[in-house]
């Protein structure tokens, strides 16, 4: 069986706390492909643009920036994206992506955290795209 840099077998759910579990990217778009979920990524709009996004994955930015402040449209923006499926939370590395699935647990979504990010981690000079996550995986994405 296949697993991710996480050692989570990639078709599995990670049991987490607070929402309902972290999966591999390539779970995340089977279940996208499917129609099962929704994506929701929840990066600042300027990393989008700059450092790229998923084609057809609703952008709803759990922090703002400048200043990092809570998005007030947060709530509403992805109970109205998930539209009954399951939701599955795209962050840089798999950081905001978890208080984002907390949330949206506590607003009766059926959330999910995608492992690795869209960059996932950094390598050993600090460069994120070489060591798992959304792109390294060879998903869907686009630049510019």
């Amino acid at each position: 069986m296949r697993h991710d840099a996480g050692g989570t077998p990639v078709g599995e759910v990670r049991v987490a706390s607070g929402y309902a579990g972290d999966v591999s990217p390539l779970l995340a778009w089977q279940w996208v492909q499917s129609g099962e979920a929704v994506l929701v990524d929840v990066r600042t709009d300027a990393e989008r643009e700059w450092v790229g996004f998923v084609p057809g994955a609703t952008g709803l930015a759990w922090k703002q920036w400048p200043g990092m402040a809570m998005n007030p449209a947060f709530d509403d923006g992805v109970v109205a994206a998930a539209a009954g499926r399951k939701v599955v939370l795209l962050c840089r590395s798999g950081v905001r992506s978890v208080a984002a699935a907390k949330r949206a647990t506590e607003l009766g979504l059926q959330a999910y955290n995608i492992l690795e990010g869209f960059e996932g981690d950094p390598d050993q000079h600090g460069q994120r795209g070489r060591k798992g996550g959304w792109r390294f995986r060879g998903l869907p994405w686009r630049q510019g």
